[in-house]
This record gives structure tokens, C-alpha cells and sequence, in this order.
């Protein structure tokens, strides 16, 4: 196992454009740390200097505080997984996950009892004489696991492993990795541009824009306690809902856009006292709006449904109240026929968040 450190990490290509700028990360011993963000935020970018594949431009990285940049990726006792399996299509399973054994040179017995163990963790025992033409991408994907498996690495890095699967393949795949890290107890460090995934799968989730990590924490923190408006919408489906407002002398929370006022609550007060005025954005999670009247009724408004998404067990529904979108999780069953009625919604004032207009900053209660 090992900790890993990146030091004032920059990374600016020749056209001049910086992918990464002063991060600054680690990554305890053990840990089970996700790299989340929109395509181009730089987290594979990150991923691939940890291994040695990319140079950084500035800064430095450690494993087990040993300085590795100028070490060699083959050197670094680190296997990676990509997204596109990378199996030789002319050797069988056997040899793939063999493969990087027999270049560095282990014993036939030392090969044979490492393919083994790992085909056993991964159940893949019955297909290690089959080329990867005759797998599925699920049992491809459990093959490129083997293969970094086999060489019982300090680190493993896990570049969107799972994005070629279909999504009852990529369930259980997260499910089986998860366990995986759980039996080997090793550092993993895990890329992905998918929420859902960073969600279930990490002990910590760094969220990533522009190159910078805008929060790190775990994942029900930031889901609970977005440290800005880009946490807050990326983190959560369906999204959450943002609607500007201005705070009146009266402690009200006013949307021109879309006529809502509520009132200030309580714990937020002491952060905004004395600043009449102010632009708030208002956030509130969809599951945290309901089509019951269970709230005060200060914090109740009408809205127009305009769309209907029956899950099952819950209803998206998809409304607007004047310019705005707002969208409502609903545990409720609501007929198609009830688009463009006008239905009440009340929000929890225990789940409100409020991000400062000028900065995008969570605005703490309490302070």
C-alpha cells in the first residue's frame, strides 16, 4: 500500500493552454479516492502523472514520500486500468494476465500461482484459455483487472474503466470493484467523469473543474454540504435547483424571475446580517421539494408541470414557475394527463442551501 502526494502539480501543453494549475492532493494509504469532473478538467490528466505517462510542467509527485518524477512508470510499482481493456486479441486470458509477469521475469510457478489467485477473486477462472474475442466487455473488463491484479501493486488507477460498458454491466462492475479494493485493501485512485459512480464507489471524491479541485470530502459531505454552485450542480441527479434572489430589509428571499418569497432561514441569518441587497442564490435539491403540503406554508409556491417521468418507486417532475425550470422528485404517481396543471410545491426549509451571488461560495449557516 502507499500514500501519495501531489505538490504544486502544473501542467501546460505546447499550445500554452494550462490543464492543471498548483494542485495539490493526497491520497491516504489504503484509500479509495475518486477523481470526478466534466470532460477536460484534468482529472486523467492527473491520473496519467501519477503513473509517469504524462510530464508534469511544474511540482512534484511522491508515493510513499519517495519522489518519483523523474522514475519511470514500469518503476513506480503502480498498474492501470483503462477504459478500452487494452488485451493483446492473440493470447488467451492466461497470457494476458500473465504477460507482465513473464517481462519481469517470475518463475513459471510464481506466473501460474498469481494468475490463479487472481482469477479466483474475480471468478474468471473458467475463461482463462478463451482469447478476449470470445468474452463479453463485462469479462474483458475482469481480465484487465487480473492483469494489474497479478503484479499486487502499492497503487491502483482506474482511468473511466467502466464507460464502454452498457448500464446493468457498469452495477455490477462498480459493485465488483468496490469489493475488490475491500479484499486487497489497496490505494486506489479511480476516474470518472459519472456522479452515480463517484458516489457509490469512493472513500473520498475529489470534484474537479478547470484543473482545480473545487471540494474534497466524502461523498455524502459534499452531497450534503457542496462547497460551491459547481459542486452543488454537479453532484446529484437530478440536479439541483438554483434560483437568484435578492435579501429584502425584511428577511425575505425574493425571485424577481420567478415571483417565489420565502422566508430567511433562521440559521443563515447570522452570516447575512446587515446585507439588505444581496444577490443569493437559492439551492434546493429536487428530492428535498414535495408535492405535500407537509411545510410551512411561507415556503409553499405554485408551479406549472410540464413534463412527467413515472420511475416506479418515484416520478420526476418537470415544472415552471415564471422564466424558471425547477424539477421535483416526487415519491407520488402522477398521469401524463397532469402536464400543465398546476400542482404546489413546498420546500424543506431544513435542506435549503445558499451560495453567495458574487463568489458562487456556500454561504455556512451558523457563522
Amino acid at each position: 500500500m502507499a500514500e501519495i502526494r501531489l505538490k504544486h502539480i502544473t501542467k501546460r501543453f505546447d499550445s500554452g493552454k494550462n490543464v492543471l494549475a498548483n494542485l495539490n492532493l493526497d491520497v491516504l494509504d489504503g484509500e479509495f479516492l475518486v477523481l470526478v469532473g466534466p470532460s477536460g478538467c484534468g482529472k486523467s490528466t492527473t491520473l496519467r502523472i501519477i503513473a509517469g505517462l504524462e510530464e508534469a510542467t511544474g511540482g512534484d509527485v511522491f508515493i510513499d514520500n519517495k519522489r518519483v518524477n523523474n522514475i519511470a512508470p514500469k518503476d513506480r510499482d503502480i498498474a492501470m486500468v483503462f477504459q478500452n481493456y487494452a488485451l493483446y486479441p492473440h493470447m488467451t486470458v492466461f497470457d494476458n494476465m500473465a504477460f507482465g509477469l513473464k517481462l519481469r521475469k517470475y518463475s513459471k510457478k510464481d506466473i501460474r500461482k498469481r494468475v490463479s489467485e487472481a482469477a479466483d477473486i474475480l471468478e474468471i477462472t473458467d475463461l482463462l484459455n478463451r482469447k478476449p474475442k470470445q468474452l463479453s466487455g463485462g469479462q474483458r473488463q475482469r481480465v484487465a483487472l487480473g492483469r494489474a491484479i497479478v503484479r499486487k501493486p502499492k497503487v491502483f488507477l482506474f482511468d473511466e474503466p467502466l464507460s464502454n460498458l452498457d448500464a446493468k454491466l457498469r452495477v455490477q462492475m462498480r459493485a465488483e470493484i468496490k469489493k475488490l479494493h475491500k479484499q486487497l485493501k489497496t490505494t486506489m485512485i479511480y476516474v470518472t467523469h459519472d456522479q452515480v459512480e463517484a458516489m457509490t464507489m469512493g472513500n473520498r471524491i475529489a470534484v474537479m473543474k478547470d484543473g482545480a479541485i473545487h471540494q474534497l470530502d466524502t461523498p455524502m459531505n459534499i452531497y450534503n454540504e457542496p462547497a460551491d454552485l459547481f459542486v452543488a450542480s454537479f453532484i446529484g441527479n437530478p440536479a439541483m435547483n438554483f434560483i437568484t434572489t435578492v435579501l429584502t430589509e425584511d428577511n425575505l428571499l425574493c425571485s424577481e424571475n420567478t415571483g417565489i418569497k420565502i422566508p430567511l432561514p433562521k440559521v443563515f441569518k447570522p452570516a447575512l446580517a446587515n446585507q439588505t441587497g444581496k444577490t443569493i442564490i437559492l439551492g434546493i435539491r429536487p428530492q428535498d421539494l414535495s408535492t405535500r403540503q407537509g411545510y410551512d406554508e411561507k415556503y409553499q409556491f405554485d408551479a406549472s408541470v410540464e413534463l412527467i417521468e413515472p420511475l416506479g418507486n418515484e416520478t420526476i417532475l418537470y415544472l415552471s414557475k415564471g422564466h424558471q425550470s425547477i424539477s421535483c422528485v416526487s415519491e407520488h404517481y402522477y398521469p401524463g394527463d397532469a402536464e400543465s396543471d398546476q400542482i404546489t410545491l413546498s420546500i424543506n426549509p431544513e435542506k435549503i442551501h445558499l451560495f453567495d451571488g458574487s463568489t458562487s461560495k456556500r454561504i455556512l449557516p451558523g457563522n
